[in-house]
This record gives structure tokens, sequence and C-alpha cells, in this order.
């Protein structure tokens, strides 16, 4: 069991997710901004082993505006070299890596333009695990999309949809149950259909589900998963109080999260905490589970100093 936290590390002076107004776009305001997100992603890694976080998952501006038109810029053949050192940094320290397109990442939108600009968006997140060398663990999550009035058809658009993708974003695909539309139910369905694996949300699984427990959603997502995608990925998190449901915490909820270890004990899981202090909680969840016999610590087979 692997724990960790998304794309921004508040503990480090460097940003790894750096963009710029599209207005402002140039070939050589690209490059600069690439390297500076590539050389701190690679120090955030660093950080990460060092301290046995061993989940991370990628921001998406990584390499910005390189799903869109303006973007002509062959950014894969400019950083072979660094996106091979990152790889192989992942690689040998048995990092588990995840990829997060935004809410505008609509493969059942109803919107044919919506469809192909998501389409580009996911082969953009695709090409960025491929340049790193990583196996089919690495995963691209999304959510189902919308339900437009008429929630059976967007599940068959979805499924439609699904099957047209390159084969580079579909072995990397998985899909999440959500907060409002999309109950683990209706992703199950759609991974019948479609063989995507489920990514159990169990905060948008306390919110919006259709009645199982915590044990038989996972048990039931977990099944989905073959064994070219890993172990199953859980994102965790709980409720903010004394604010608008669906508000993930600031911090850990140490006591919520030893319950969700124990309530899920007989699952191997590797868990992305969706909590906006990223990697203090992640700290405090792996102290929480260090007596946890899934836990997996640090692998120490690769110079752990980034530079």
């Amino acid at each position: 069991m692997k724990i960790g936290y998304p794309c921004i590390n508040r503990t480090l002076a460097c940003q790894g997710n750096r963009t710029f107004r599209l207005k402002s776009y140039s070939a050589s305001r690209l490059i600069e901004t690439v390297q500076n997100n590539l050389d701190c992603l690679l120090e955030i890694l660093a950080f990460n082993v060092n301290h046995s976080i061993l989940f991370f998952r990628v921001s998406s501006d990584l390499i910005p505006f390189a799903s869109h038109p303006i973007c002509t810029f062959d950014w894969q053949t400019c950083f072979k070299k660094h996106f091979q050192q990152i790889g192989k940094f992942i690689t040998q320290h048995r990092l588990r890596i995840s990829m997060h397109p935004d809410q505008f990442t609509l493969i059942n939108s109803k919107d044919e333009k919506i469809f192909e600009r998501s389409a580009r968006e996911l082969r953009y997140h695709a090409h960025v695990l491929d340049a790193m060398g990583l196996d089919t663990s690495a995963k691209i999550q999304i959510h189902v999309g919308g339900t437009y009035g008429d929630k059976q058809a967007s599940i068959e658009r979805f499924v439609a949809r699904y099957d047209s993708l390159d084969n580079s974003i579909k072995r990397r695909l998985v899909i999440e149950n959500d907060d409002v539309q999309y109950t683990v139910a209706e992703c199950l369905l759609i991974s019948s259909k479609t063989g995507i694996p489920v990514l159990f949300d169990v905060f948008h699984h306390a919110i919006n589900c259709s009645g199982e427990s915590v044990g038989e959603a996972l048990k039931r997502a977990s099944a989905t998963w073959k064994s070219k995608d890993g172990i199953p990925m859980v994102d965790y998190s709980s409720q903010k109080k004394g604010v608008r449901k669906g508000t993930h915490t600031e911090a850990l909820d140490a006591k919520d999260f030893k319950k969700f270890l124990v309530a899920t004990r007989s699952f191997d899981i590797d868990i992305m905490l969706e909590i906006k202090d990223k990697e203090k909680s992640a700290l405090q969840a792996i102290k929480a589970a260090m007596k946890d016999k899934r836990f997996a610590g640090s692998y120490s087979s690769y110079p752990v100093n980034s530079t």
C-alpha cells in the first residue's frame, strides 16, 4: 500500500505546475516553463522518496497548452532525456504515478467539439506517461461526465466514445465515482461494457452512493483492476466541518483515516489523499499506517538527490 498526494508540494520552494497566459505563448516561454516544471517534479519526487511517500499525482500543467492547437513545439523530443531521467527515478524507487485532467475533459459530452478537445487532452496525458517509460499501472483518471438530461443515453455515449479513443489512452484510463452524478454502481456498469477500471473515491461515495458499504463498494471496484493495471487506486478525503457538503477537509482527520484503514484492511490499495495541505497530511497518514501490514515503506535503489 502506497500513500500519496496530488500535484503540489507546499514544503518545497519550487512549483511544478507553472504556466502562463495563452496570449503570452511562445516557444521560448514554453521551454523555460517546462524546464522549470520538470526540474521541480524531480525535486518533489526526491522529497517524497525521502519521506516514504510513494504515490504522486503529476500536475496536468506540466506542459502548458500541450493539447491546444497553438502548441506545435515538439516537447517530447526536446525534453526526451529529462522525461527518461524522471521515469528511471520513478521506476527504480517503485513509485506509483497518476494524472487527473480537469473537469472539462468530458468524453460523453453531447458537443462533438468538446469531445475532440477532451480526446486531445487525454492524448497529451498519455504522451507524458509514455515519455517517462512508465508501465500501465500509471493511470489517467477522469469522471464519467454529465448526464445531460438522460443518464442512460450519456452512459451509452461514454461507452461508444471510449471505444473510439487511441489505445495509448485506453490502456491507462480509469473512471471514478463522483459526488453528484455517477455512483460506484453506475461506474461498474460502464466498466462491464468497456473493461475500464473503476477508481473508488471514498469521500464521493459517502455523499453519492447506491447504499453499498465502503467495503462492498471497494470490493466491486477492485475486481475491475487487472494485473496490468496495478494495485487498485483509491481517493481518500473527508468532509470539512462547517461548510458546504462535499468540501474537502484542509488537513487529515486521523481518526477517520484510521477507521478507513480498518474498513479496507482486506484489500490491497494505493491511497491518494485529496486533502488541501498535501504532503503534510500524507506524512500523518503514513504515520497512521505504519503498523498496517499492507503499507510499503521506502525503496532505496537509486540516489535520492534529484540533482
